[in-house]
């Protein structure tokens, strides 16, 4: 095949990219030219941690938001491979909550078996991404930072696989820039020990407010104060934990909210999420989006509707997430390769009103969480991605909300049946609460 693909980024969706052209290809299907430009020096997107924050040594953003002692904050029976069990990997069954590095380990553990790493270019950001209609085709301009070269390449195709948690959302409030301590946002947080013996307050409901508080919480800080601006998570929270309205000003160290109530901190996280965005896109090519189950623009949630030769590749909030990629992935693979036929735009565009008032229609987290299912059933229908119990997956959701209702602190002591290979996790060794090590070796101990 002639066609030339780009797949920018080599995250958990970009590598599900281009683990769907090789299965093409190992399948003896003829498979288009794969070019995959990686800004950071591994794969792996946000599970490829650093201590860096702000800008890195070639003077990029930091891409990684992940921190040091982060646990999967949902059931890995929710996001295993189809094609890649956890016991394919680690040889047995695991815990159902894995460290940050068991999961980076999984996650590289299936792109070195197809042997994919050969079509990346790392250290080598794209620049800009435009349409020439004259040729019909992408102009990709890209930069290889390790030789400072800028260098423009045609393609048939882009997948746009950047992700959407690297860019913080970050809000003023009044005093934040006279406050007599530290304010970082959750993307910079990368180490709750800084924190112990510290009173803290987090701006924010989800789930980096969630975990980063219960990390700091697991490690020592004094007190902890979230901060909501519509409603409070409403958990069983610790004792020296509590929930306030919106923060409305700073005064040295005394934070007053809504209510009229104060505390006095000694660090502000701003958990306040992150922004859809492409620097690098032209203005005709931009997604535009909030951060929803049904985005906007795309067709299938994938491809762009005002140019369906690109594609966009995890970009929907998320219950699900590496094998949703997949299914994109598969998808997006088959209609580059001639296998699914696109309607013209005015269906596509129709496709997508449709998705985001059915989103719409959803009464609560369950219904969101079926919503995103049957979307992930919808795509593997039509590729031939290896089916899964998609239903099996919701139910470890559902039991993983009903385990944090019951204590928000042990959620994570819970285990799970495998939808892939049908086993039951086994308990971790040690309770989150207390397992302090989070290294691969340790938690591989069971």
């Amino acid at each position: 095949m002639s066609k030339r693909v780009a797949v920018i980024g080599a995250g958990p969706s970009g590598l599900a990219q281009l683990r769907a052209f090789q299965s093409a290809a190992k399948a003896g299907a003829d498979i288009p030219e794969i070019v995959c430009f990686e800004k950071q020096e591994d794969w792996g997107g946000l599970w490829n941690y650093t201590w860096r924050t702000g800008l890195d040594e070639y003077g990029e953003p930091v891409h990684c938001s992940m921190y040091r002692y982060l646990w999967s904050n949902g059931p890995k029976e929710g996001l295993e491979f189809a094609d890649y069990s956890f016991e394919e990997h680690f040889g047995k069954q695991i815990a159902s909550y894995p460290p940050r590095a068991v999961l980076f380990d999984y996650i590289k553990g299936r792109v070195e078996k197809a042997d994919v790493r050969k079509w990346i270019r790392f250290r080598t950001p794209v620049r800009y991404v435009e349409w020439d209609a004259g040729a019909s085709k992408f102009k990709v301009s890209s930069h290889d930072l390790v030789n400072d070269k800028t260098s423009t390449e045609m393609f048939d195709n882009v997948v746009c696989c950047s992700g959407h948690f690297s860019t913080p959302n970050t809000p003023h409030f009044d005093g934040l820039d006279r406050f007599n301590g530290r304010v970082l946002h959750a993307h910079d947080f990368r180490d709750a020990v800084e924190f112990k013996d510290k009173d803290l307050l987090l701006i924010g409901t989800s789930y980096s407010a969630e975990d980063i508080g219960s990390q700091c919480w697991k490690y020592g800080a004094k007190s902890i104060t979230v901060s909501h601006r519509t409603a409070p998570m409403g958990y069983d929270w610790p004792d020296n934990w509590q929930e306030v309205p919106l923060l409305t000003k700073v005064e040295g160290n005394t934070c007053t909210f809504k209510d009229g109530t104060t505390k006095d901190v000694d660090a502000i996280i701003l958990c306040t999420g992150y922004l859809h965005h492409f620097p690098f896109m032209a203005e005709d090519l931009k997604l535009h989006t909030a951060n929803r189950l049904a985005t906007a623009d795309l067709y299938k949630g994938v491809a762009f509707v005002h140019n369906p030769a690109l594609f966009y590749i995890g970009m929907q909030d998320q219950w699900f997430t590496f094998n949703m990629f997949d299914a994109q992935g598969w998808w997006a693979r088959d209609v580059i390769m001639g296998r699914i036929a696109l309607p013209d735009k005015a269906a596509m565009q129709a496709d997508v009103e449709e998705r985001v008032a059915r989103e719409d229609q959803n009464e609560d987290d369950y219904a969101c969480i079926r919503y995103q299912g049957d979307y992930v059933k919808e795509l593997i229908a039509e590729t031939d991605y290896p089916s899964f119990d998609v239903d099996g997956a919701n139910e470890a959701f559902f039991q993983w909300k009903k385990h944090k209702k019951q204590n928000i602190m042990t959620f994570r002591d819970n285990s799970y049946k495998s939808v892939i290979t049908g086993t039951m996790a086994p308990k971790h060794h040690t309770p989150w609460k207390d397992a302090l090590d989070d290294t691969l070796e340790s938690y591989l101990e069971n």
